[in-house]
């Protein structure tokens, strides 16, 4: 076993997942969902409770599992989640109840993002999270940025593409186009950006606050 791959296996050995979220995962894998791993969402968790986050947008909800994770580290925070899938929503929904989170903390949204984002607030949002069709993460990262206050953070879970994003040879246009967010934003004076490669990879880009 290499030193990455012996690292990787650590952090997601002694990452400790609440009970609450390890059901949640367990309902979102029951219908295919394929939810952000326990060590990502500690990350997430984490960057929630720094940001002191009160209003938090989740794109793709992972059937529950990344919108518990955000919450868990902000548990004053307001989450909207949108999802294309009904029944992931659903799913979401009876976790968020079985983990006592009041109604009012949760908005779910059925729809596509692309149709949903260009409707909502800019600057009004402490944190973005992406987790939908790959293929327009581009796009969504851009909304993201828009939604987010000055000093605001937009993450990226799933960045590294199963390794694609190393390999040069790889040019799939999933990888090419995870591969350009990462290089774009590392280069932008917009944002500041930090890649983690723990799990299935985290970008992390908080908003440089304008004078």
């Amino acid at each position: 076993m290499g030193e990455h791959s012996a690292n990787h296996r650590f952090a997601s050995e002694v990452t400790s997942e609440p009970d609450h979220i390890t059901r949640a995962r367990a309902h979102a894998l029951e219908i295919g969902a394929a939810p952000i791993s326990a060590t990502v969402g500690a990350q997430c968790a984490v960057l929630a409770a720094a940001s002191r986050a009160l209003n938090i947008v989740e794109i793709g909800t992972g059937a529950g599992v990344s919108g518990l994770w955000l919450l868990h580290g902000a548990p004053r925070a307001t989450l909207t989640t949108i999802d294309k899938e009904p029944e992931h929503l659903g799913v979401a929904r009876q976790s968020f109840a079985e983990a006592k989170i009041p109604a009012a903390r949760a908005r779910f949204i059925t729809g596509r993002a692309s149709e949903v984002l260009p409707r909502m607030n800019e600057a009004s949002y402490d944190i973005v999270l992406v987790d939908a069709d790959p293929e327009g993460v581009i796009d969504y990262v851009e909304h993201g940025l828009r939604l987010v206050r000055a000093g605001g953070t937009v993450l990226i879970p799933r960045v590294l593409a199963n390794g694609g994003v190393s390999d040069p040879v790889r040019r799939d246009a999933v990888t090419t186009a995870f591969r350009t967010l990462i290089q774009e934003t590392q280069a932008s004076p917009a944002v500041i950006g930090a890649l983690s490669i723990v799990g299935e990879g985290l970008l992390q880009l908080t908003t440089v606050p304008t004078e």
